[in-house]
């Protein structure tokens, strides 16, 4: 297993070894003692399967009180994921990381908590597939605006994206509820 750490401290882009022949592949998506070894010591309680088509942004989401580590890949299709910082207290926030996520590259985006998350797809459908550190919670259900410039990020549009009601109404930074 790769592991890469990004721009974000506590972000990491991870590649399974992949075993492919002309049967196909296999790959461990998850394995605890191997991800502790790398020192990843954690305990998923939820798992997540998401799916959407071309053009779908779905994002940018966190939770307060009970934030969420999220362990995300991809099945079917590409997508281009983001991690944000969402701690106010870090030399970070605000910042963006990104990348690339595929059923070909088979990689994975270690998002821990205090990060904000969200993904454009970018083929004509994608399966999403996401671990979590604790349960959704609607009640600290929060999120900030995908296109806010304070952020900036380089979504790889091919025009306007499909958005959710609840996502088109998000804050900005400036006026979102964020970790300390």
């Amino acid at each position: 297993m790769n592991i890469t750490e990004t721009s974000l401290p506590g972000v990491l882009l991870i590649e399974p070894k992949v075993f492919g022949d002309a049967r196909g592949f296999f790959l461990e998506s998850w394995n605890r003692k191997t991800f502790a070894g790398l020192g990843l010591d954690l305990d998923f309680v939820q798992d997540n399967h998401s799916r959407s088509g071309k053009g779908v942004l779905r994002g940018l989401h966190y939770q307060l009180n009970e934030p969420q580590g999220k362990l995300v890949r991809v099945t079917q299709g590409r997508v281009f994921d983001v991690a944000v910082d969402m701690r106010r207290a870090s030399t970070h926030f605000g910042r963006w990381t990104g990348y690339e996520l595929s059923a070909e590259n088979h990689r994975m985006l270690w998002i821990p908590p205090g990060f904000a998350h969200g993904f454009l797809v970018l083929s004509e459908s994608a399966d999403f597939l996401y671990k979590t550190t604790a349960y959704y919670a609607p009640q600290w259900d929060r999120g900030v605006r995908w296109d806010d410039p304070e952020i900036g990020i380089e979504w790889p549009l091919e025009g306007p994206p499909t958005l959710s009601g609840k996502d088109q109404v998000l804050p900005t930074l400036k006026e979102a509820e964020v970790f300390a």
